[in-house]
């Protein structure tokens, strides 16, 4: 019993949901992997990886999201690549005022399904085309194609979330409207194949991730604005 068990655990590990976006394209690796089988075997042989990494790409799985008020929550899973102070994007309209940045880089083997850093409501969507460089650049924020959106929370602070195209990435998707209020970890979107996501922290919010670390959408903490408050005695 203990061993079916475990082996039930392990494939719903790995069939998990798959994002919309991804079942047309699954579709089409599946078609092409059929005619490649006729064409040569080996070749079919070829399709198949690529058909499952397809599925992998899309995958959409669940996330156990903290909860606690002042929590900054990772929007993309990825590597954090940079940390640094800048200007949100000026189609937002926000001003000059530097803040810290947190970029987390997707390759194309992470889940690109992107998710609420905080509980509030959305009161801008900025999309801006561009370039299609590669997004682990710094130079990326500033050229690439990019949808930026402004979160406010009750208390009047704002995050800034900003999904930008990489190198293959050739469609960002965006499923929220200005005026949604949404809860921490909620979907929101996906970008396609390979790309970045900035988050731009309110003012004061002191970073908890550090370079180099694996992010998880929904999970993982980025910064805690309560340890930044100031004490009162």
């Amino acid at each position: 019993m203990d061993s079916l068990n475990s082996i039930k655990d392990s494939l719903l590990s790995i069939l998990v949901p798959i994002h919309r976006e991804g079942h047309k394209f699954i579709i089409l690796f599946a078609a092409v992997t059929f005619v490649f089988f006729l064409i040569w075997q080996p070749l079919g042989w070829i399709g198949v990886v690529l058909t499952l990494w397809c599925l992998y790409f899309f995958r959409d799985p669940d996330r156990a999201t903290p909860q606690r008020e002042g929590l900054v929550i990772s929007p993309a899973d990825g590597v954090v690549n940079l940390i640094t102070e800048a200007s949100p994007p000026p189609e937002l309209g926000l001003g000059d005022m530097r803040r810290t940045r947190v970029t987390i880089f997707m390759n194309v083997f992470n889940c690109h399904v992107n998710r609420m850093a905080v509980t509030g409501k959305v009161t801008r969507i900025a999309y801006r085309p561009g370039q299609f460089l590669n997004a682990s650049l710094d130079k990326a924020s500033d050229v690439n194609e990019r949808n930026s959106i402004v979160i406010e929370r009750t208390d009047g602070s704002q995050i800034v979330v900003v999904q930008i195209a990489g190198l293959v990435a050739k469609r960002i998707v965006c499923d929220i409207a200005e005026g949604a209020e949404l809860k921490v970890g909620d979907r929101y979107g996906i970008i396609r194949f390979g790309s970045r996501l900035d988050v731009y922290l309110p003012e004061g919010a002191v970073p908890l991730v550090a370079l180099g670390q694996t992010a998880i959408a929904g999970e993982t903490v980025l910064a805690d604005e309560m340890l930044s408050a100031p004490h009162h005695i």
